[in-house]
């Protein structure tokens, strides 16, 4: 789309105000509204933003001013928001592309592989949990009656969810995302609703857009779309799998091989993908599981169902739910990642990974299809099977001595991740819960 078809398609949409969104460090979405006769200074140094009001922009009060600039092959209407477009940014400072913007990280790593006639494709599995605000202020179900033990796929919870669903399809779809299917997941009020795959930056572009139409829709019926990772101890937890594969301008998809002896359906360029992602999973579970909240999803144990989707250990299998890597024929499903991720940052590690492992020709070992829940640890350690990060600052700390995705996501932008997570656990270590307080009160 070119500036003048851009402006056409304002008029056309009785557009008055441009969402100029971008992502803090945290995947957050962040935007101004601008006029949209402004569109040129969108387009031309961007919208401007004090960057020491944001997370993880690496500025302080005296810094000068981030400017988001718009990529115009994103424009859409906002359905939800009438008069409303978005425009997703990039970030510039002093005129240069911003080290600290994720999604400039991102389109670097992209254009390396882009170098190299590749391109990245990612799908990514959004879930998310339906809540409502109880009588006394606690969380509850959005639907009371969405109540069963075991409540995946259930008929009930999705038809009676369905005027929520409706309305968030029907923006998706409304701006050319094409979503192909929608289900009640394993948790009370959980849905999965799923969308076609996509170069990686569109991907990750639409992610972010779901996430703002899910938020604001549900507000609007009176309900809180939840992407936290575990809202509910005894409950599943939430991720946002990625789906994976590599294509050139003859292949569309290089993981795919039929003469796979393992019967996974994976090329050797897959295979070495793969390795870097088992080679590099324990610091790259800081980034695509990147809160406190994360790593209450990410152990072994029932849920209130009685199943568990953890992926808690470094394997890879064939349709094996177990373990981090799932290889649904042909291409690879990265379970890890939850709804909290950024996007940009959690795909730009993925690929780090996974290009480390095809230019070091890194071997994922044997694939392992048992459930790893019921195999012992001696069983584990005999297979050669670790486990991934158990807390945030385990994560954190792997992350920090890892040079290759440290070095994909930039020094700037790495030292300021740590930074500011490393935060976060302080103040989770000093808040006195209420765990605590029932347990030790009285206690000695």
């Amino acid at each position: 789309m070119t500036p003048s078809q851009a402006k056409q398609f304002l008029d056309k949409h009785d557009v008055k105000f441009i969402l100029a969104q971008f992502v803090d460090i945290h995947g957050a979405a962040k935007a101004k509204a601008v006029p949209a006769g402004h569109l040129d200074m969108i387009l031309g140094d961007g919208a401007g933003f004090a960057g020491y009001a944001l997370w993880g922009f690496g500025m302080g009060p005296h810094g000068p001013d981030y400017m988001a600039r718009g990529d115009l092959s994103t424009l859409n209407l906002v359905p939800w928001m009438p008069g409303f477009a978005r425009l997703a940014c990039d970030g510039h400072v002093n005129g240069k592309p911003y080290d600290y913007c994720s999604r400039v990280v991102l389109k670097r790593q992209l254009g390396a592989l882009a170098e190299k006639g590749l391109t990245l494709y990612t799908g990514i599995e959004p879930e998310f949990m339906l809540f409502r605000k109880g009588e006394n202020g606690s969380l509850v179900t959005a639907d009371d009656t969405d109540a069963l033990d075991k409540p995946c796929y259930d008929y009930k919870g999705l038809a009676r969810s369905s005027a929520f669903l409706e309305k968030l399809v029907s923006a998706l779809q409304a701006v050319g995302i094409d979503v192909y299917q929608i289900d009640h997941e394993d948790s009370n009020g959980q849905f999965e609703v799923n969308f076609t795959y996509d170069d990686a930056l569109t991907t990750a572009d639409r992610f972010v857009f779901f996430k703002m139409a899910a938020s604001e829709i549900a507000r609007s019926q009176g309900l809180i779309a939840s992407f936290m990772p575990k809202p509910f101890s005894n409950k599943t937890g939430t991720g946002a799998h990625f789906h994976l594969s590599m294509g050139n301008k003859s292949v569309k998809n290089l993981f795919h091989d039929d003469s796979d002896k393992n019967g996974l359906g994976l090329s050797q360029m897959a295979y070495h993908f793969l390795g870097g992602i088992i080679t590099h999973a324990r610091a790259l579970t800081a980034i695509v599981a990147p809160t406190i909240n994360s790593y209450k999803r990410l152990v072994v144990g029932r849920a209130l169902s009685g199943a568990t989707w953890a992926p808690a250990y470094i394997a890879y299998g064939n349709n094996n739910r177990t373990a981090c890597v799932r290889i649904p024929y042909g291409r690879l499903e990265l379970r890890l990642p939850d709804g909290a991720c950024n996007p940009y940052l959690a795909t730009a590690a993925i690929l780090a990974a996974g290009m480390d492992g095809v230019e070091r020709k890194l071997d994922p070992g044997k694939p392992v299809n048992d459930n790893l829940y019921a195999w012992s640890q001696a069983q584990l350690n005999e297979a050669g099977i670790k486990l991934l990060p158990q807390n945030l600052l385990e994560a954190l700390d792997e992350f920090e001595k890892d040079t290759v995705l440290r070095g994909a996501l930039g020094a700037a932008l790495s030292e300021e991740f740590l930074e500011v997570k490393r935060m976060e656990w302080v103040e989770y270590s000093r808040h006195v819960s209420d765990w605590e307080q029932q347990r030790y009160l009285e206690y000695f």
